[in-house]
C-alpha cells in the first residue's frame, strides 16, 4: 500500500464533513496534531444543519446505516457511540408505495419481513425473498474487506479468492437481471434494488455486487439518531475536540501551498497561512483540484456524474397517519424513470420520490403540534442544461402536486416554513455538476478505477470523502476517512 512520505506529525484537515472527521479520530488516536478547517460555522459537510422558526432540519443524507463504522471511528479515540449518539432502529425501515394502491413495509428481521411478504404478495415471493438475503449476505462477506474496506492501488490488488467467489455468485452481472433471479414481483424487485440510486445509476446499469447497498440497509438496518442526522457529525466533532482536534470554523480555504512535490500549507480567504506536514482534503474531490491544487489530472476531467435531486426541507402544520419515517412512493414507471434520468437527461414524467418524515421519530425537531419533512426527487444533474433559476419555483409546485396526488391531501397549503435545494444550489454548495451522490459507480469508476485518494503530483495529499474510494454514502464515506488515515500511519488494525 502507497503511503505519503516524510514527515506526518502536524496534518491539516480541509473540510469537516463525515470522511474528514472520521480520518481527523484516527490520526487523533495516532497522536498526530490535528487541525480541521471548516468553511461553515458547524461541522457535517453534505450532512449539515438548518434551523429556522423552531424546526431542525438536516440537509443531507437522511437515512443512516452500518452504525457500528461510527462505533469504530470513535474507538480510535477510547470513546464509545453510547455515550455520544441514541440511535434508534427504525421499524419499519422504510414504508414503500405503490402505483396500484398497495403498500409494503420493509424490515430488517428476515423472518418479519417473509411473513410480509407472504401476507401482501404470496408465499413463492418471500421464498424467493429469503433466497436473495443469502445472495446479499454472501456479496457483503466477500465485498467488504477485499473491495470497500481496503485501500486499492491497482486492479492486481483484487486479485484474491473472494473476487473467485463474487464472480461465482454472479456479482458483476447486472443487479436487476439478477435481482429478478429471486423476486419476481415488480414491487419486491423495486423496494430491494432502488439502492443502486445512491450509487449513481440505474439498477439495469448497475454491476450485481452493488446489492451489498440493499444488505447495509434493508438486511442490516437503518438507524435514527435523537436529534437528528446532524448528531453524527455533532458527535464526531465533539470527541475529537475533546481528545486535541482543533477545529477552526468559518474558515475557507483558498490556496494549496507547494515546495517541489510537498504541500506545506494552506492559505485562507482571511489570510491565514497554516502549514502542515500533511494535507488531507474532504472537499469533493473535482472541486479540491480545480479550486485548491489548482490542476484536473484529464482522468477526473472525464468523470460521469451521478443524476441528482430536489430537496425540500418543509416545516408543516399537517400529520399523515399513514406515514413511516422513511416513505417510498414509487411511480408505474420503473425503467422509464432512469432512462429519462440517466440517458434523456430529462425530469420524471411519472416521479418515484422519498418522504421522511424525522419528527416522527423525535418531536424535538419541530414545535408542538408540527412536523418536519425531507422530500426528495431524483433529477438530472448539471449536464442536462435545465435552468433552475428559473425551474426552482415551478419544480417546486410540480412536487407539491405529485404529494397530492400520492396522498398528502392539502400539503402545500400547510407548510410554513420551507428551504428548496436544486442541483444549481448543490453546484454553488461545492459538489461538482450539482450531483450530491457523486461521480457515478459505473465500472469503470468504481473500486481502483475510481479516483485515487493519493493526489498524483504530491507525495503528502491524501483526499477523502465520496468522490474518492470507495464511493457515496455515509457508510462509504466513514470508510473513506478510515483509508485516507491510512494512507498516513499504515494500517491500522
Amino acid at each position: 500500500m502507497r503511503k505519503v512520505k516524510g514527515k506526518t506529525d502536524r496534518v491539516v484537515v480541509v473540510g469537516a464533513g463525515l470522511a474528514g472527521l472520521s480520518c481527523a479520530l484516527r490520526l487523533a488516536g495516532a497522536g498526530r496534531e490535528v487541525i480541521v478547517l471548516e468553511r461553515e460555522a458547524v461541522p457535517g459537510g453534505r450532512n449539515g444543519l438548518m434551523k429556522k422558526d423552531g424546526y431542525s432540519f438536516d440537509t443531507g443524507p437522511s437515512v443512516l446505516t452500518m452504525p457500528g463504522l461510527i462505533a469504530d471511528a470513535l474507538a480510535c479515540v477510547g470513546e464509545r457511540i453510547e455515550d455520544w449518539l441514541e440511535l434508534m432502529p427504525l421499524k419499519p425501515l422504510y414504508r414503500a408505495f405503490y402505483a396500484d394502491g398497495s403498500q409494503l413495509d420493509v424490515h430488517a428481521n428476515t423472518e418479519q419481513m417473509e411473513a410480509e411478504i407472504a401476507q401482501n404478495i404470496n408465499a413463492d415471493e418471500a421464498a424467493g425473498y429469503r433466497r436473495y438475503v443469502d445472495f446479499v449476505t454472501k456479496l457483503y462477506k466477500y465485498e467488504m474487506n477485499d473491495f470497500i474496506d481496503r485501500n486499492i492501488d491497482s486492479p492486481l490488488n483484487l486479485l484474491t479468492p473472494n473476487l473467485a467467489r463474487l464472480i461465482a455468485l454472479g456479482g458483476f452481472r447486472k443487479l436487476a437481471p439478477k435481482v429478478s433471479q429471486f423476486l419476481k414481483d415488480p414491487r419486491t424487485q423495486r423496494v430491494y434494488s432502488f439502492q443502486a440510486m445512491y450509487a449513481g445509476v440505474s439498477p439495469q446499469q448497475a454491476l450485481a455486487i452493488y446489492a451489498v447497498i440493499a444488505y447495509m440497509d434493508s438486511v442490516n438496518g437503518v438507524f435514527f439518531p435523537k436529534g437528528g442526522m446532524h448528531a453524527v457529525p455533532r458527535a464526531l466533532a465533539g470527541a475529537a475536540t475533546r481528545h486535541g482536534v482543533t477545529f477552526e470554523y468559518n474558515t475557507t480555504v483558498t490556496k494549496v501551498e507547494k515546495n517541489g512535490s510537498r504541500a506545506t500549507a494552506v492559505m485562507t480567504s482571511d489570510g491565514q497561512r497554516i502549514e502542515c506536514d500533511v494535507l488531507v482534503l474532504n472537499p469533493d474531490l473535482p472541486v479540491a483540484w480545480r479550486e485548491l491544487l489548482g490542476k484536473t489530472p484529464i482522468s477526473v476531467k472525464r468523470l460521469n456524474y451521478s443524476p441528482s435531486c430536489v430537496t425540500i426541507l418543509a416545516g408543516s402544520s399537517k400529520s399523515y397517519d399513514h406515514l413511516a419515517h422513511h416513505n417510498i412512493h414509487f411511480g408505474n414507471s420503473w425503467d422509464g424513470v432512469f432512462d429519462e434520468l440517466i440517458t434523456k437527461k430529462q425530469l420524471m414524467s411519472d416521479p418515484s420520490l422519498l418522504v421522511t418524515l424525522p419528527s416522527k421519530d423525535d418531536a424535538s425537531l419541530a414545535p408542538s403540534g408540527k412536523h418536519s419533512y425531507y422530500i426528495l426527487f431524483p433529477t438530472p444533474n448539471l449536464d442536462a442544461g435545465i435552468d433552475w433559476k428559473k425551474m426552482k419555483s415551478v419544480y417546486k409546485d410540480q412536487m407539491y402536486a405529485t404529494m397530492q396526488a400520492r396522498g398528502y391531501e392539502d400539503f402545500g397549503n400547510s407548510v410554513e416554513v420551507e428551504h428548496v435545494t436544486t442541483p444549481l444550489d448543490w453546484q454553488e454548495m461545492g459538489m461538482e455538476r450539482g450531483a450530491p451522490f457523486a461521480s457515478a459507480h459505473t465500472f469503470l469508476q468504481t473500486g481502483p478505477f475510481r479516483p485515487s485518494n493519493m493526489a498524483k503530483g504530491y507525495e503528502n495529499v491524501v483526499f477523502t470523502g465520496s468522490g474518492t474510494q470507495p464511493g457515496v454514502g455515509v457508510p462509504m464515506v466513514l470508510i473513506s476517512g478510515r483509508l485516507a488515515a491510512e494512507r498516513i500511519l499504515g494500517p491500522v488494525k
